[in-house]
């Protein structure tokens, strides 16, 4: 480790642990909507938001330790050799490092900022964050619980556009239509010096304030997410997705827009991306649904934009929602079912 990263540790390791001000507005209004949704009016948002925080609380904390472990354990080099440098084995690398994860998308944000600020490319960010909620080992196993061997469209779907999301970003960023990667230099040699001399203790404080630290940058908009969904799922009968949400491709655009609101979780929307399923008869929508809201989520968007720039995260859904649209219309009328 140079003395330059040692001395930011250490300077990291004095500093204060403190909230900052986005996050405790949010968690204040986070706790004034709990609490109120426990008056016998409004019930059906208590079910809704619980419902919803049984579903994502593990995979936020999952993605918040996975974080800090990166952040504490891993040189910056090796993100720079593995998800940093400008060749074409960089963007299956990322694909290859989503199907590894098992978070769910709102788990994989943490993880991905914490693989930008580690030296990852923006193209391989965009890529990994695209190919995990849909493809990795956990979600893979639970759609082929849901739609048996066509669950394999799915997968196959979301690393595609994946892996074309990702190449496009390359040439928007040769072009200088992204902002730049946080770091292209060169990796050198990769010192696994915290592996090796492991101390406990140091390595608990460590690896907690880098889990905070990544807790400040993305909680609050996670909590904005979730009760988005609890007042759509509280309040928006279900029928009304399934009347509008036909096989046509008004339908798929209907779909679309609600995908873009009530994505919270990978595991939560897949239920719901079933039924779907079951009152269309195909699986486009289902895969618009599913793949939309990771692609237009406004959480995503809105961490990328605050995190990265307002540019990588304006072209995320430029790029890849005519793409799910094509594969959507396309399993629409072409996979039998």
């Amino acid at each position: 480790m140079s003395d330059c990263h040692t001395h930011c540790h250490a300077d990291a390791v004095d500093a204060p642990l403190a909230l900052t001000r986005k996050l405790k507005i949010m968690l204040a209004v986070f706790a004034g909507v709990t609490a109120l949704s426990f008056l016998p009016q409004l019930q059906a948002l208590n079910e809704s938001l619980l419902d919803y925080l049984s579903i994502i609380w593990w995979a936020v904390l999952l993605g918040l330790l996975l974080g800090g472990i990166i952040d504490y354990f891993v040189p910056d080099g090796f993100m720079i050799r593995f998800l940093g440098q400008k060749k074409k084995t960089t963007l299956l690398n990322a694909v290859i490092a989503g199907f590894l994860m098992s978070a769910c998308s709102h788990g994989i944000l943490a993880i991905a900022i914490q693989l930008y600020k580690k030296g990852a490319s923006v193209p391989a960010v965009i890529t990994f964050l695209l190919a995990s909620p849909w493809a990795n080992l956990p979600m893979t196993i639970l759609l082929f619980g849901f739609f048996g061997w066509q669950a394999i469209y799915f997968v196959l779907g979301a690393m595609m556009i994946a892996l074309i999301t990702g190449y496009i970003f390359t040439l928007l960023d040769k072009a200088g239509m992204i902002e730049s990667s946080s770091t292209l230099a060169d990796p050198g040699n990769v010192e696994w010096t915290r592996v090796r001399n492991l101390e406990w203790g140091e390595a608990s404080l460590g690896v907690g304030r880098g889990a905070f630290s990544l807790a400040n940058m993305v909680l609050w908009w996670i909590l904005l997410g979730v009760l988005a969904a609890a007042l759509i799922g509280a309040f928006v009968p279900e029928h009304f997705f399934m009347d509008w949400m036909g096989p046509d491709f008004a339908g798929m655009l209907v779909t679309l827009l609600f995908a873009t609101i009530i994505e919270v979780c990978s595991e939560g929307t897949s239920p719901l991306a079933f039924e779907i399923f079951n009152q269309t008869g195909v699986l486009g929508n289902p895969f618009v649904f599913l793949m939309a809201g990771v692609a237009t989520d406004y959480t995503e968007i809105g961490l990328l934009w605050t995190n990265i720039g307002k540019r990588t995260a304006i072209w995320l859904p430029i790029v890849t929602v005519p793409q799910i649209l094509v594969v959507g219309m396309v399993m629409n009328h072409y996979v039998l079912v």
